[in-house]
């Protein structure tokens, strides 16, 4: 039988929205601030790009092979919300899971970046993504390599 710890152990552990993230620890920047003291929102959705290639790529589809198959994953459609501000000399945690796929031309991933240590939520984000041929940019179907990586790893709830 396994003992549950005692919440004092638990209280420092990252909170995450979905069990197994892919995770990349980020620390905040003096370019990541702007006129207000904390980090801009922009930065954000470099946090969450960066998030989505590294797990891209341990799943088996770095930027060379989208490159040599003249395919990739383009954002669509971003939703973003902004709980607390991070400032300088954060470090924050940015978490990644596929929530949702066709297997043929769509891919939606859900995104938490937490400040570490003390795992409180600084954001949330959904991203629709859609696989475009790199050569006219339009819409076109998975290959196969994609519609095998890219599998629901939590649910869409969020």
């Amino acid at each position: 039988m396994q003992r549950a710890r005692p919440k004092s152990c638990l209280s420092h552990l990252p909170s995450f929205d979905h069990p197994d993230p892919h995770i990349l620890e980020l620390a905040v920047r003096t370019g990541d601030i702007d006129a207000y003291g904390h980090v801009n929102n922009s930065v954000y959705l470099k946090w969450f790009d960066k998030v989505a290639w590294s797990h891209s790529a341990m799943l088996g589809i770095p930027v060379a092979e989208c490159v040599r198959l003249r395919r990739g994953m383009a954002a669509h459609r971003t939703e973003i919300d902004y709980v607390l501000a991070a400032t300088l000399g954060d470090v924050v945690q940015a978490a990644t899971w596929i929530v949702g796929t066709d297997h043929r031309l769509r891919v939606e991933r859900c995104f938490q970046v937490l400040r570490s240590p003390d795992g409180t939520t600084l954001a949330r984000a959904r991203t629709q993504y859609v696989c475009i041929n790199l050569d006219s940019g339009r819409a076109a179907r998975m290959p196969e390599i994609f519609s095998q990586a890219y599998i629901v790893t939590a649910g869409s709830s969020s």
